[in-house]
């Protein structure tokens, strides 16, 4: 075993830098054996310097990141303090002074991973990112190593704890949205303000990391498609549940039948009870990928908090070291395929609709036909109506497999009836 120590600079010590910091040094024995050399902490950069950190040293700590990264015998850069900037500038400075990066930067990959690959690889150093998607379960590594000799046709998945938790509160207790927000927040589940989570921000930038690396493509945040899930009412889970469905939020990256382009959306749908991801509870992760070869793969876990996503981040850090010691490089990026990138309007699925009518013969032939003239083909069709006396009912229609802008078209026609008083809600069906 080499004696000289691989020197670690950590940027950012809040909740998982935190944990970082103290598992390599609780740990800092076995992560020599499985290296081959000591891993030394040199330095750690925060921005409130007089806050006490357990088990640092202060005289580790700089509020000057630049600096750090500049010294020139730093080995392996950490980046843990999210964001845009300075992160960007930081880890591109650390592969000009020799340094690879171990990041858990999601917002920046999927804005800005290819011009980090080409940074990296200009200056021939790694760029390893595990922990962006999906806290402690391994995927990333997986998708760009363990199936690299396969071809993955479709990643679908449920990637953010905070609105897992929410849904899955409000599908088993019939709790509101906002009843099953205020809970998650009391629990720390969900941030004082949980917009990056619930309107799917969060979940976005990871669909285009995993997309990037399933289709050797690269995909953008702009590429992805997202809704979020602030309008899924109690009333939606009843309407799932009689189909025999619940409602997550999920993370879709598709090839297309032909093979000639890629998809990438993130918004809530129907899932059956029967498909696995539907069974995924609480603030648990879980990613179901489909590929010609390996067939149907299932990877499942906590995806976020400062333990399982440092667990991630230290996987990264023995990989990096590892190749440092025997003089190579990992997997970079691979956009060979360079795939085009299809809007939502081509996204082919099915569709759940629920229509508030009048209470009247006739309604039903009307909606029928609306369909028919844009080529949506209706599955199943329920019509109940009301006991409040209004003369309304709610008529709901399942369809088979469509566009989203035939779809989007249908709906538009059906507003202008005379018969429809309004649209309730509409949701995709997936996970057939």
């Amino acid at each position: 075993m080499r004696t000289r120590p691989l020197k670690v600079a950590l940027l950012g010590c809040g909740v998982v830098g935190s944990e970082v910091a103290r598992i390599m040094t609780t740990h800092a024995d076995d992560l020599a054996a499985r290296i081959g050399a000591p891993v030394e902490l040199a330095g750690v950069a925060v921005r409130r310097p007089s806050r006490v950190r357990e088990g640092i040293d202060p005289a580790l700590v700089t509020t000057d990141a630049t600096a750090l990264v500049k010294r020139g015998d730093i080995d392996v850069v950490v980046e843990v303090i999210g964001g845009i900037e300075p992160a960007r500038s930081l880890i591109t400075t650390a592969f000009e002074y020799g340094a690879s990066v171990v990041s858990a930067n999601k917002a920046l990959l999927a804005q800005d991973g290819a011009a980090l690959h080409a940074a990296a690889e200009e200056h021939g150093e790694d760029l390893y990112y595990e922990a962006a998607v999906a806290g402690a379960i391994p995927l990333i590594r997986p998708l760009r190593e363990s199936l690299a000799g396969d071809k993955v046709n479709r990643v679908l998945g449920i990637v953010n704890g905070t609105t897992n938790f929410i849904l899955d509160k409000m599908d088993s207790t019939g709790a509101g949205y906002q009843e099953a927000l205020d809970e998650a927040t009391a629990l720390g589940y969900a941030e004082a303000d949980p917009t990056a989570d619930v309107e799917a921000f969060d979940a976005a930038a990871k669909a285009a990391i995993l997309a990037g690396i399933a289709f050797h493509t690269r995909v953008r945040l702009d590429d992805v498609y997202r809704e979020g899930m602030t309008e899924v009412t109690s009333a939606d889970f009843v309407s799932a549940r009689e189909m025999g469905c619940t409602i997550k939020l999920l993370a879709i990256c598709e090839r297309a039948a032909d093979g000639a382009s890629v998809t990438a959306r993130v918004h809530p749908a129907m899932i059956p009870l029967s498909h696995p991801l539907a069974s995924v509870r609480g603030a648990y992760n879980a990613v179901f990928v489909e590929s010609d070869a390996a067939g149907q793969l299932m990877f499942y876990g906590p995806g976020a908090g400062g333990a399982p996503t440092a667990s991630a981040v230290l996987g990264d850090l023995v990989a990096v070291c590892r190749n440092r010691l025997s003089g190579a490089t990992g997997p970079g990026e691979s956009a060979y395929a360079a795939l085009p990138v299809s809007p939502m309007g081509d996204v082919v699925t099915r569709y759940h609709i629920s229509l508030d009518v009048a209470d009247k013969p006739g309604v039903l032939a009307q909606v029928a036909t609306v369909f028919a003239e844009h080529g949506v083909s209706i599955d199943t069709v329920r019509q109940q109506g009301r006991l409040d006396g209004s003369g309304e009912a709610s008529l709901v229609v399942v369809t088979h497999r469509a566009s989203d802008a035939s779809l989007t078209g249908t709906v538009e026609a059906l507003r202008k009836l005379d018969t429809v008083r309004g649209v309730a809600s509409i949701m995709r069906v997936e996970g057939e």
